[in-house]
């Protein structure tokens, strides 16, 4: 038949590997102490919480919140110094599986807390269990560390824009340098134009124009201008506006 309690002639499953003692002498220890380890609770339980669910089993000295090493927040267990060992015993076998802020938590006895043990002892600054955890427990920061990392590996690759995870990022085109590398060829400015338009850049800057004064040019264009417009006379007809004094001239040059 199933017990409700917990039974105690196993002390505790609950190993402390930084015991500064042998394995007798620290099941001795367990069962002399008047402290329980809390473990298996929620990042989210307050230590009111805590106070309220153990005191049923007697009156409570101190409690002790587990923390974060580097955050300096609860990471999920707790250590619990009673008056009397028979209130840590009640504790043990009465409270121990029940369930606290919506979670099943887990009491052993402790040989004793000693200043440090507050700490996580993980990489990340929380528990071990929490560094190599696959699930998803939302009551204990979600997945586990190692898990949360590649998860935000990924989305970085995804959000920088390789479209797929676990693919490198994109290069980027080569710089095109013009002639005198300068302006904004060294930039991608003059990349759009593509390679023909280049081509034909630089075919022009091999020939390149003289430069004419500007007067001069001006000049030359108006008399090519004038030149081009102003239509031949033909010599048989007479056009309105010449005189007769032109006419005479040219009959006694032709005598």
């Amino acid at each position: 038949m199933a017990s409700l309690f917990k039974d105690l002639a196993k002390i505790s499953a609950y190993r402390d590997r930084r015991f500064p003692g042998t394995q007798e002498e620290f099941e001795d220890a367990l069962l002399r102490s008047i402290t329980v380890y809390v473990g298996n609770m929620s990042f989210y339980t307050t230590e009111e919480q805590v106070y309220e669910l153990f005191s049923r089993a007697g009156e409570i000295k101190k409690i002790v919140m587990g923390l974060d090493k580097n955050s300096k927040t609860p990471c999920g267990f707790c250590f619990i110094m009673y008056y009397s060992r028979d209130d840590a015993e009640d504790s043990v076998k009465y409270i121990s599986g029940t369930i606290l802020d919506d979670r099943p938590i887990r009491v052993d006895f402790d040989w004793g807390f000693q200043e440090g043990r507050q700490w996580g002892r993980g990489r990340s600054g929380g528990q071990v269990r929490d560094e190599y955890r696959t699930d998803y427990d939302p009551g204990r920061g979600g997945y586990g560390k190692l898990v949360q990392k590649e998860l935000e590996a990924q989305r970085q690759l995804v959000d920088y824009g390789t479209g797929s995870l676990g693919a490198y990022p994109p290069v980027m085109p080569p710089p095109h340098y013009g002639r005198h590398n300068g302006g904004n060829h060294g930039r991608g400015g003059s990349y759009r134009h593509g390679r023909d338009y280049h081509r034909k850049r630089h075919r022009e800057d091999d020939h390149p124009r003289p430069d004419y004064p500007k007067r001069t040019y001006d000049r030359e264009s108006r008399r090519n201008s004038d030149h081009e417009s102003r239509p031949e006379k033909n010599p048989r007809f007479r056009e309105s506006g010449d005189s007769d004094e032109e006419d005479d001239d040219d009959r006694k040059r032709r005598t």
